[in-house]
Parts: C-alpha cells; structure tokens; sequence
C-alpha cells in the first residue's frame, strides 16, 4: 500500500483547544497538498475553512465533544449549525452514561435524530473504546448499525487511549455491512496506518501521518 493510498483514508485533524486559525489554515493546506479524506476541526472553524479551501477539500467536525453527554436538542442544533457553515462530515460523541445505564433505545434515538439532520452527509459515531467493555462495543456495533450511521469511530483522542488493532478488528466482526470503520486517536506511524486499514478501517482520525510525511516531530492525536 502506497502513502498516496493512506492519505486517501485520513481525516488530517487538530481539535486541541489551543487551535489557532492560522494553525487550522495550516492543515487545510496540508491536506490539500497531501490529498487526505478531510480535515477534521472544531465547529468554530468550519465557516472560515470551508470559504478557505472552497470545494478543494471535505470538512469535518465534531459534535457532543469530548465528553458526549450534552442532551440530543444541543447535539441536534450543533449539527444543523455545523452543516450550515459547511460542514461535509459529523462526528459525534455517544452518552457514554447511557450506554453503561443500558439505555440503548435513547443512544440509538439520538444516533438516527443526528443523521435525520446531515442527510445525505456522512455521519461518524465516536463510542470513545478505552472507556467501554468489549461487550459494550459489541452493542454499540449493533446499535449503530440500526441507527443508519455511516462509521463507527474508536475514539475522541482525549481520553484514556485511543485506537488499538483490537478494537478495530472486534468492529469489523460485528457492524453491519453498511457501516464503515473509523480508527482515531494514538495513530503514530505509516505501518500503524496500514495496519489498521487491514484490519478493516476506511478512514484514519489522525494528525501525525501527514507531519510524518513532512518529516515534523510528531505528538499528540
């Protein structure tokens, strides 16, 4: 697998709170150099990168994040928002409370209002894996193949840990065949990646990938 390949699978990302607009235009031009799926950037950005990069480039965002336990009307309003300031994909974060609590038909309810909202636009769901049993992940594979999202997503990058090869392989086991795979978070090296991809990841949530192609110090998500 070429690295051409690889940035074609990665969401090139920089959610720190610290996140400049200068550091934003930064990614959006590597990733249009480099070719990835998108750059994924917190929801304050959207308007300013999408009139920045036109129609040169998918833009992503994240709703309910980190912590995912914002109630469904917010994450309902920052998802129309985010689309309205041009916005191509959403990842959210699921109630992590509910699922612990078994409530299973609220965090399906709210995966489906969500994608009620971005239509046709792609709809990623962060379980955030680190926090979560395998029998947890094994449901959360189930209820979000009910709920019609696009992906399924290890996790935010703020937490515990992100992506391991286990999870991404217990994910391919057991979502339905319409749900694709995201691996995000910890992801450091082109054999990583590749690694991943093998175990049936499409995208790639990650910074490090395209800094390591631009011979930078690598860190972070």
């Amino acid at each position: 697998m070429d690295k051409k390949e690889i940035f074609e699978k990665v969401d090139h990302t920089l959610l720190t709170q610290t996140a400049t607009w200068e550091e934003i235009k930064q990614i959006c031009d590597d990733a249009m150099t480099y070719q990835t799926a998108s750059v994924c950037i917190p929801a304050s950005y959207v308007k300013r990168a999408k009139d920045y990069v036109e129609n040169n480039m998918q833009i992503c965002t994240v709703i309910g994040f980190p912590n995912g336990y914002s109630t469904t009307k917010v994450k309902e309003f920052e998802t129309k928002d985010a689309i309205e300031n041009g916005a191509d994909e959403i990842d959210m974060v699921i109630n992590i409370g509910d699922l612990k609590d078994k409530r299973y038909h609220e965090i399906e309810n709210e995966i489906k209002a969500l994608k009620a909202v971005c239509g046709n636009k792609i709809l990623k769901v962060i379980i955030e894996t680190c926090l979560l049993t395998d029998e947890e992940k094994i449901k959360m594979c189930e209820i979000v193949t009910n709920a019609g999202a696009d992906y399924i997503k290890t996790s935010t990058g703020f937490s515990t840990s992100g992506a391991t090869f286990d999870d991404v392989a217990l994910f391919a086991k057991h979502v339905g065949n319409h749900v694709k795979i995201k691996a995000a978070g910890g992801i450091s090296s082109f054999d990583d990646a590749i690694r991943f991809i093998e175990l049936g990841a499409s995208r790639l949530g990650t910074s490090r990938i395209v800094k390591l192609a631009k011979n930078e110090k690598t860190s972070g998500y």
